[in-house]
């Protein structure tokens, strides 16, 4: 007799489809609350109702099959070979490599047509495109994965997506042609280098920045030698993608220094933007890491905020009273007891690292300090003996801070921020233990969509480029002067409900550092644990797509550069390795804590 729910058969039948799908067959499929994802060979996709409602079903279909298509007809390595380094042009090029492969994998099938057609509408529910009132509101990727889309299968754009979309159409019509891509709709090869014109005709990208040099050989010589190449290419796919954004952000600096310009400022062009015209010119000339007072170290971003009136930096116990703390704290430690133990017994491993390094050593036989106990028998059988001294040695350990700055945004809600919230606790306890400062930060909104910073400029006439357009909360869940016990009940704010919302990084970054260069420690380490990049509606539908990326980039640029903080990052199910040059992606969030461990471990034992 079976006990399968409906539940269970429906995820059987859509597993063992994702796996004709994909060709894949150890293919792996579950269910999520949180967004859906792909990993490998792990799919996550949205978990219906008991009741199997006809909308959630084929809502999970789509995503289920966009992504085994996705696994049977995109080649990552090749893709990322070819990827812009810059952020919208990026967006861009992953949006029409998406609508490829929907429209290669959909042809003939008017059943999955429909399932992806479906798990594009939930994606747009959140896209500002459907709320976009001018042209300059409309994010460029999101118009162009539509307009691809139609293209290639004749599939109209949904509807809510129709008004935004016919802001931008006639301006994309005019400056290139889509029906070119059809004819290449097989060869993801020869589609990309489509694409790449596509992005220079759109002044996206600069023609001679096209990384084609290691396709170019493999393709003319062909044979054993190219598949090698392919196959080699495949193995480092995780690093190309930084690669080629090392190589175009270097040639884009050579470029700005002869010409003198920097309005095509990158995350790692901050030197070119501080040594603009109306500058002092010194921070130009400055080393990376140059060793200067803190005052000294200035910061120049195209950045701006719409009002900082709302914004707030508060306490996690100033957010709800002591006794839903403790009942947030008691839940929190009910749903990670299995976790609690496997993180403290990595903590005990980095504890007696660190340990390690602060045992003591002596000098004995010495004419002064403190006397020596082991050695005074011998003063008692000979009294002729002088008394013996020794004198402690000075350890290497320099006195140190640890800030963990946690992404509270709403899509790391479920697992994902549990886990950082115990990780978090377990690694402040460890730290004190050893005289390590430990400081435990938050970021976040005060609202979805905007909040009062959104009513004010609706009432101010919606002034065109506004900056950063919704209210921030920066959370302190524990100073680093404050004990752990004292600290461990406010952590349990993190699984409050309607806490989490949107997130903008960069300046929750610049909030952390700062707060880090006013600690008199010598030695400062600053880990961010982030699920995404930087998303706020409604910033981002009345600037450039790339606004809140852009200045994150620029952010961790001057700071990997110009600061004495040492900055590294994990990302949960999301490559930060193209923002963070030290850093680390985990698939799943049960990692976190081993990763946090080992990431503290490996900057301790290198100094």
């Amino acid at each position: 007799m079976t006990t399968d729910t409906p539940l269970d058969r429906f995820k059987a039948v859509l597993g063992g489809t994702a796996r004709a799908l994909s060709d894949e067959a150890e293919l792996e499929l579950a269910y999520t609350a949180d967004a859906p994802a792909q990993s490998g060979k792990h799919l996550r996709v949205p978990m219906p109702a008991r009741t199997l409602p006809a909308e959630q079903v084929a809502e999970a279909r789509g995503f289920a099959d966009g992504f085994a298509l996705r696994l049977r007809h995109h080649d990552d390595a090749l893709h990322a070979r070819g990827a812009p380094a810059e952020a919208t042009a990026r967006s861009v090029y992953d949006a029409i490599e998406n609508a490829r492969v929907e429209a290669l994998g959909s042809r003939g099938y008017d059943g999955i047509a429909d399932n992806l057609a479906r798990a594009l509408d939930v994606r747009l529910r959140s896209d500002p495109i459907t709320r976009a009132r001018t042209k300059s509101e409309v994010p460029l990727a999101s118009a162009l994965g539509l307009m691809v889309r139609e293209a290639l299968t004749g599939r109209l754009p949904p509807a809510e997506a129709e008004p935004g979309l016919a802001l931008v159409r006639e301006w994309i019509d005019a400056k290139v042609d889509l029906s070119a891509l059809a004819l290449a709709l097989d060869d993801q090869r020869a589609f990309q280098g489509l694409t790449r014109k596509l992005l220079e005709q759109l002044e996206l990208v600069e023609g001679e920045q096209e990384p084609q040099d290691s396709d170019e050989g493999g393709e003319d010589e062909e044979g054993e030698e190219g598949q090698d190449t392919d196959e080699a290419d495949e193995g480092e796919a995780e690093g190309s993608e930084g690669e080629s954004e090392v190589e175009a952000r270097g040639q884009q600096r050579d470029d700005q220094s002869q010409e003198g310009e920097s309005e095509q400022l990158e995350g790692d062009d901050i030197d070119d933007a501080e040594g603009e015209p109306g500058d002092d010119g010194e921070e130009g000339m400055q080393p990376v890491r140059p060793n200067r007072p803190p005052a000294d170290l200035s910061a120049q971003f195209d950045y701006k905020v719409w009002t900082e009136r709302f914004d707030e930096v508060v306490a996690a116990t100033e957010l709800c009273d002591a006794e839903e703390l403790a009942r947030l704290r008691g839940y929190l430690d009910q749903q990670l007891v299995h976790l609690q133990s496997a993180v403290s017994k990595l903590a005990n491993r980095l504890q007696r690292r660190l340990m390690a390094q602060q045992s003591r050593s002596w000098d004995f036989d010495q004419e002064e300090g403190l006397l020596d106990a082991a050695r005074l028998a011998r003063v008692v059988v000979n009294p002729t003996q002088s008394l013996s001294y020794k004198i402690e040695r000075d350890t290497d350990f320099r006195d140190t801070v640890v800030t963990l700055l946690i992404d509270n945004s709403g899509s790391m809600r479920g697992r994902p921020i549990s886990i950082a919230a115990i990780s978090a606790d377990i690694l402040a306890r460890t730290l004190e233990r050893c005289g390590v400062k430990t400081e435990i930060l938050g970021f976040t909104t005060r609202a979805w969509k905007g909040g009062q910073s959104r009513e004010t400029w609706l009432a101010a006439g919606r002034p065109p480029q506004p900056g950063r357009l919704n209210d921030v909360r920066h959370i302190v869940y524990k100073r680093a002067d404050e004990p752990w016990r004292r600290a461990r009940p406010a952590l349990g704010l993190m699984m409050r409900e309607g806490l989490l919302k949107e997130n903008i990084d960069g300046e929750a970054l610049l909030w952390a550092h700062a707060r880090m260069m006013a600690r008199p420690e010598e030695r400062r380490i600053l880990m961010v644990i982030s699920d995404g990049a930087p998303v706020d509606d409604s910033t981002l539908s009345v600037n450039s797509g790339s606004y809140l990326e852009r200045h994150l980039r620029q952010v961790i640029a001057w700071i990997e550069k110009r600061s004495p903080v040492e900055l590294v990052a994990i990302g949960i199910g999301h490559d930060v390795t193209r923002y963070y040059s030290r850093a680390v992606t985990i698939m799943d969030a049960e990692q976190l804590g081993g990763t946090i461990i080992e990431q503290l471990a490996a900057l301790f034992d290198a100094e």
